[in-house]
């Protein structure tokens, strides 16, 4: 009993189900660091997350280990948890290896799709457009990342599948840049690149996959490159 009367003071009140508090604060938080709100680096305090949420540590616990297997956060050795940093040296490397994987999921998919598989694409390529007409940033990210993923699971090579899905989740706060850069209203033409590549695939079209895909991930990486270069907060950051 007392230990009961301990978390609800803690909470201030009857203390919420397990996995309900769980999902609150991990679905709170994973917007806000995909959005920036919660800075990359900054520390986050569990007693602060405690009493926001007027819950006990332990679903705040549970999230924090759920986004740090996302690669959101990260625990130092002094047991302290920060926002994962962005290592702004190592992109060249990481736009690299995107657009690489960009290339070859969609030329393999447009390879070895299914109808099936073309309907999962083109339902998340509605629910993208959708979040797109209603400036919602972090619904754009979200599916953009499973968007893609299902292309490369039409691809059906499991370990380029799952080399693409981590870089695809180490990008989705570098895709904040780049909504952020149209001033998170993404204009027409690039949300076609995404319809020209569905349309490729369906249609067994490895060439035009193959090119679309190029196209897409590099105007996308040069959009997040000069945002990069004109945000005078991030240049700040690199030379730290």
């Amino acid at each position: 009993m007392a230990a009961k009367a301990k978390d609800e003071t803690e909470t201030g009140g009857a203390k919420p189900k397990r996995g309900l508090g769980v999902s609150t604060v991990l679905e709170t938080l994973r917007r806000e660091i995909l959005e920036l709100k919660l800075a990359p680096g900054s520390p986050i305090d569990e007693t602060e997350l405690s009493q926001r949420f007027k819950m006990s540590r332990t679903p705040i616990r549970e999230a924090l280990i759920k986004l740090a297997n996302d690669g959101l956060v990260v625990t130092l050795p002094n047991r302290a948890t920060i926002v994962a940093p962005l290592d702004f040296l190592e992109l060249p490397s990481f736009y690299d290896a995107l657009t690489l994987m960009y290339r070859v999921t969609t030329r393999l998919a447009a390879q070895n799709r299914t109808q099936d598989e073309v309907a999962v694409i083109r339902d998340l390529q509605a629910q993208y457009s959708d979040a797109v007409a209603d400036k919602d940033v972090y619904r754009m990210i979200e599916v953009n990342r499973y968007f893609h993923s299902a292309i490369a699971k039409a691809g059906k090579n499991r370990y380029y599948t799952e080399l693409f899905e981590r870089l695809l989740d180490e990008g989705r706060r570098l895709l904040r840049f780049y909504y952020s850069s149209f001033n998170d209203e993404l204009p027409a033409a690039y949300l076609d690149e995404h319809e020209e590549m569905v349309r490729a695939i369906e249609a067994g079209d490895v060439g035009a996959a193959d090119r679309i895909a190029g196209q897409h991930a590099d105007q996308i990486v040069r959009q997040i490159q000069s945002y990069i270069v004109d945000d005078r907060r991030l240049n700040a950051e690199i030379s730290l």
